[in-house]
C-alpha cells in the first residue's frame, strides 16, 4: 500500500509538471503559476516520503499489509534530497567565503566588497543577509548614473532575500531535475525574479538607463553564478533579455508581494499525511 502512495504521488507529479507551457499573463499570474508548478511536485512527494517513514516497514493501511521495500525505497529518497542540500550548501558557503576575501569599498551610502576583475559583474551574493560584490571593471565602465541604476536592481534582490529563497527552489530544482518542465520553470523563475528586481529599481531611477546597463552588463560579463548569488546579469540573454527591456522600457507593472491566498494549494501536498490516520 505505501509503494502504491509513492507510485501515485509521482503520477501526480509527473503530469502537474507536463501540464506547463509557454506563460501567458502579467508578472503576478505567472509568478504564482511557475512556482506552483515547479513547487507542488517535490513538495508532494516529500510529504508522501515523510508520511511513509512516520508510518514505518510494518503494520496494515486499508486492510493491506505494507512492507519493507517502500519504507526503504522512502529511506533512499530522504537520503537523495538531504545529499543533494548539503552539496549545495557546501557551495553556497564556499561563494560566500570567496566573496568575503574581497575588500570592502563604499559606494555612496553603500558598502560593496570589490571584485579584481575586468568583466562587468555585480551581484548579492549570500544567504539570508547577502553582500554586494561588484567588480572592478564596471566601476571604470559606468557612469555614476548606470552605476547608481545597477546597484538600485542589487537592492531589489535584497529586498526579496532572493539569495535564500532560490537556494531553496535550486535545490528543488536539483531533486527534481528527472521531472519534466524543470528547467524550462527554473529559467523562468529566473527571469520572473530579474523582472521583480528591475521593477523595484525602475521606481527608484530612469528605467532607460537600466536598460542601458543591463545590455552593457550582459554583452560582457562572462560571470555566471546560481548559488546564493543574485545578479544584474542573470537570464540575461536571447528572449528573456528582450522581456526584461522591454518591460523597463514598457508602462510600470506591479509586483506585489507574495499574498497568503495563493499559498492555499500548495496545502494539498500535505495530503499524504492523512494516511497515517489509517495505519495500524
Amino acid at each position: 500500500m505505501h509503494l502504491i502512495m509513492i507510485l501515485n504521488a509521482l503520477a501526480v507529479a509527473w503530469w502537474l509538471r507536463s501540464a506547463w507551457n509557454q506563460p501567458q499573463g502579467d508578472w503576478n499570474l505567472r509568478w504564482q503559476r511557475s512556482l506552483f508548478l515547479f513547487l507542488f511536485p517535490p513538495l508532494l512527494i516529500f510529504m508522501t516520503v515523510i508520511a511513509v517513514l512516520f508510518m514505518g516497514p510494518q503494520g496494515k493501511m486499508g486492510g493491506m499489509y505494507t512492507g519493507s521495500v517502500s519504507y526503504f525505497l522512502a529511506l533512499i529518497f530522504l537520503g537523495f534530497f538531504a545529499i543533494l542540500c548539503i552539496k549545495l550548501a557546501i557551495q553556497g558557503l564556499q561563494s560566500v567565503e570567496s566573496a568575503r576575501s574581497c575588500p570592502v569599498v563604499s559606494l555612496g551610502d553603500k558598502q560593496a566588497r570589490l571584485l579584481d576583475t575586468k568583466a562587468l559583474f555585480a551581484g548579492q551574493i549570500g544567504f539570508w543577509q547577502p553582500e554586494l560584490v561588484i567588480s572592478q571593471g564596471i566601476l571604470q565602465v559606468l557612469s555614476p548614473a548606470h552605476l547608481e541604476s545597477v546597484l538600485a536592481h542589487e537592492q531589489g534582490h535584497y529586498h526579496y532575500r532572493d539569495t535564500f529563497w532560490f537556494f531553496w527552489l535550486g535545490w528543488v530544482r536539483s531533486c527534481t531535475v528527472w521531472l519534466p518542465n524543470t528547467e524550462p520553470l527554473w529559467q523562468e523563475l529566473l527571469v520572473l525574479r530579474e523582472l521583480r528586481a528591475d521593477g523595484y529599481a525602475a521606481l527608484q531611477v530612469d528605467p532607460l538607463l537600466l536598460a542601458e546597463s543591463l545590455l552593457l552588463v550582459v554583452s560582457t560579463s562572462p560571470i555566471s553564478s546560481e548559488i546564493c548569488c543574485a545578479a544584474l546579469g542573470s537570464s540575461g540573454v536571447g528572449e528573456r533579455l528582450e522581456q526584461r527591456v522591454e518591460a523597463l522600457l514598457a508602462p510600470p507593472e506591479p509586483t506585489p508581494e507574495a499574498q497568503s491566498q495563493s499559498w492555499h494549494g500548495f496545502l494539498l501536498a500535505l495530503l499524504p499525511l492523512v494516511a497515517v490516520i489509517f495505519h495500524s
